[in-house]
């Protein structure tokens, strides 16, 4: 009788007091640990941690993942290794400089004198009336004469069906042939391989 009435009692005291104390955390432990097995093995979308997380936590979840995109945005791409072959006559002074202005712009140079330059110009094409002072293999584009850097960069971006660009002779105010002030107009070309012609672009003059 004795034990059975402390049964009783102690029935009565969980039923009474302590119940409802253990049963609202209870509930918001399964359900939180649910919440959080929910997200790791599904891919459902951000909206779906909101209804199981405080709104604060999803609504910081989604900011931190926003400015990652910004960051990414605003990261630049890795641009193209920009290496450049260069075949030249030892006496040329003028292609020193091309090769000086190319190397300012990022071009990594790799130069080669030799005294039979024309035997270079044949074997890559050039046509006679293109030719100038140096020949350079830019990315497999051949580059004929003092071509602007920023004319090579855009061929590498546009990457046109070309053998690639010249500025014949070697004009006055070309990267490489500064004199003072004086810059005569030129043209940069590009030429294909039934050597046909166009103007790639133009660049005005002072005298």
């Amino acid at each position: 009788m004795k034990y059975q009435m402390l049964h009783k009692q102690l029935i009565y005291c969980w039923q009474k007091w302590l119940l409802p104390i253990l049963m609202p955390a209870t509930v918001e432990i399964v359900v939180l640990t649910f919440g959080v097995l929910s997200i790791l093995g599904s891919t459902a979308p951000m909206s779906h941690a909101q209804a199981v997380f405080p709104t604060s936590i999803a609504g910081n979840a989604q900011l931190i993942s926003t400015t990652r995109h910004i960051e990414e945005q605003q990261t630049p791409s890795k641009s193209t290794v920009l290496n450049a072959t260069v075949y030249r006559s030892p006496d040329c002074n003028c292609c020193g400089g091309w090769i000086a202005h190319l190397k300012a712009q990022g071009f990594k140079i790799t130069d080669f004198s030799t005294p039979d330059i024309e035997t270079v110009k044949q074997k890559y094409n050039v046509p006679d009336n293109l030719s100038s002072c140096h020949t350079a293999i830019v990315n497999g584009y051949v580059i004929e004469g003092h071509v602007p850097a920023d004319d090579i960069k855009r061929l590498l971006q546009e990457k046109p069906n070309v053998v690639g660009l010249s500025v014949p002779q070697m004009p006055v105010g070309t990267p490489g042939m500064e004199m003072g002030n004086r810059k005569d107009p030129f043209s940069v070309l590009s030429f294909d391989r039934q050597n046909s012609v166009a103007v790639f672009n133009k660049y005005g003059g002072e005298s």
